[in-house]
């Protein structure tokens, strides 16, 4: 609604005198004394039903902090949470200490400094956002009363370890550097020299105590990714209070051992764009026959098969804690010897990537490894430790290359540990299983990809792998070697012997 204030014509909803002139202030006036304006505060007026002003001042905040507190700047919590309110409360850093209530929103003066420089006008008005290095000070103040102004050092460290991780040593020396230079302005100089001792732990220059556990392991040399460590705790959680469908090794001869560890290597070769015609990827396991214009590539495949059928690897569980680190490097200089450009044996130097997922960084590997692989102990042995242990190698991607694999040969190792059946990811549902990992990385959520992992391994049981070529034409016929989910649907083997052409293998990916 508008309303005409003399020549004048403003939004009745939020009527601010600071934005008025001398003629529309008496005007204003007038219709307050009428009845058609009532007043919120001194200099704020509105034509609105009272029941809508929380939701009003709520979206004119910066406007209307901006007339009545000219010059201030967001504060304290308020600067931490990006400018927003924090529990409704607002901090402002101004002339003088005060307490003002307004409808759905508490404004709280703390005497201090105007603007300095770094602090920057918001929205074009006389209020201020401040530069992060006051904003981080601030927050290391010491705080009395019933209403907490700042977030204190706990918080300020796990800010600090989040630019670190995110934008390195040079964003924190930047930080260290701006700081010294306004802090006397400030009269921050004992803030300044917490916010000094922080940042030279966690650059490791000098050894002030930090209280994160992050922070912690950083000072020790091992850091790790903390966002990546509460989601493998999310994954174990949620792992221990699920009853979980296990079934059993099918393989129970050493042909058949043999057949499905080729058909494991054929597949988990395939997901990763290692293809071959499965006659071809036949003759490079069962005959040794190398493929001159492909050799990495069937190395690959023999690779894997050599760690699917050799028990010294295929039942081997893996560690808790810092063996963790030892044991994968090993399993990875074996896998990839054939590869030298995938530095076997070696952690990776570089970020590496799977679409819009960037893994965990260099610096952050061992730790995370360490950390991640402590919470394998607190899950059942067999599938809920399998699923887990493969998270965990997948989402730290310790490797330059081959994680994928190593991944599942985790996860199948596991398995074979308590004699439960190998898992077998055929090429058609491939896109279902990457989905699913997707939905754990992204959004949190393990169900998805915990439900795809139990009906895959039944899948998986179903076949008797005694015979290869039996179980190729079955597996053909279940299409399981087709790339297309828009023309096919995987279907159980049980679906063949009943005839029926429908009951694919659905998974829902929530």
């Amino acid at each position: 609604m508008k309303t005409s204030l003399k020549n004048t014509t403003v939004d009745d909803s939020l009527i601010l005198y600071a934005e008025l002139n001398d003629a529309e202030i008496r005007a204003a006036q007038r219709h307050l004394k009428t009845g058609l304006f009532k007043r919120i505060v001194s200099g704020v007026l509105s034509a609105s039903p009272e029941k809508e002003w929380p939701a009003i001042i709520a979206l004119h905040r910066i406007r209307l902090l901006a007339a009545l507190f000219p010059g201030a700047v967001i504060g304290y919590r308020s600067a931490f949470s990006g400018g927003m309110p924090v529990n409704g409360v607002m901090h402002l850093s101004y002339s003088y200490n005060k307490g003002i209530d307004l409808p759905g929103l508490q404004v709280v003066l703390v005497k201090g400094h105007g603007n300095v420089q770094g602090d920057h006008p918001m929205s074009g008005r006389n209020i201020f956002f401040p530069s992060q290095v006051r904003m981080l000070m601030e927050n290391l103040t010491q705080s009395r009363g019933t209403i907490r102004k700042a977030m204190g050092r706990i918080a300020v460290e796990e800010r600090l370890i989040s630019i670190y991780e995110s934008r390195g040593p040079e964003a924190l020396n930047r930080i260290r550097d701006e700081a010294r230079t306004i802090a006397a302005t400030l009269e921050f100089e004992k803030e300044f020299s917490v916010l000094h001792d922080l940042i030279g732990s966690i650059l490791g220059t000098i050894s002030a105590q930090l209280a994160t556990a992050t922070g912690q392991a950083l000072a020790a040399g091992t850091p790790f990714d903390a966002r990546r460590l509460a989601l493998f705790e999310t994954m174990a959680a949620t792992l221990r209070a699920l009853p979980l469908m296990q079934k059993p090794s099918s393989t129970t001869t050493g042909s058949a051992r043999f057949n499905f560890a080729f058909l494991e290597s054929y597949f988990s070769n395939f997901i990763e764009g290692t293809e071959f015609d499965v006659s071809e990827a036949r003759r490079i396991v069962l005959e040794g026959k190398i493929i001159d214009q492909r050799p990495k590539d069937s190395h690959d495949i023999l690779g894997v098969f050599r760690h699917a059928i050799d028990p010294g690897w295929s039942n081997q569980s893996m560690a808790p804690g810092e063996a963790v680190l030892h044991q994968l490097r090993q399993r990875h200089l074996d896998l990839m010897k054939e590869r030298p450009e995938a530095a076997p044996g070696d952690f990776k130097e570089r970020e590496n990537f799977a679409g819009n997922t960037t893994f965990v960084s260099p610096r952050n590997v061992r730790g995370t490894m360490i950390e991640g692989s402590k919470l394998l102990p607190s899950v059942q042995p067999g599938m809920a430790r399998a699923l887990l242990a493969m998270f965990i190698v997948s989402e730290v991607h310790p490797f330059i290359d081959g994680n994928g694999r190593l991944a599942r040969l985790v996860m199948n190792a596991e398995l074979s540990v308590v004699n439960a059946c190998r898992v077998i990811v055929p090429t058609l549902f491939r896109e279902e299983y990457l989905d699913c990992l997707r939905v754990l990385t992204r959004q949190g959520k393990p169900e998805p990809f915990i439900s795809a992992m139990q009906k895959i391994q039944q899948w998986s049981a179903a076949f008797d792998y005694t015979d290869l070529d039996r179980v190729i034409d079955q597996m053909k016929a279940c299409n399981a070697f087709e790339k297309s989910l828009k023309q096919y649907q995987l279907l159980n083997l049980s679906d063949l012997s009943s005839g029926s052409q429908i009951a694919p293998l659905v998974v829902t990916k929530g």
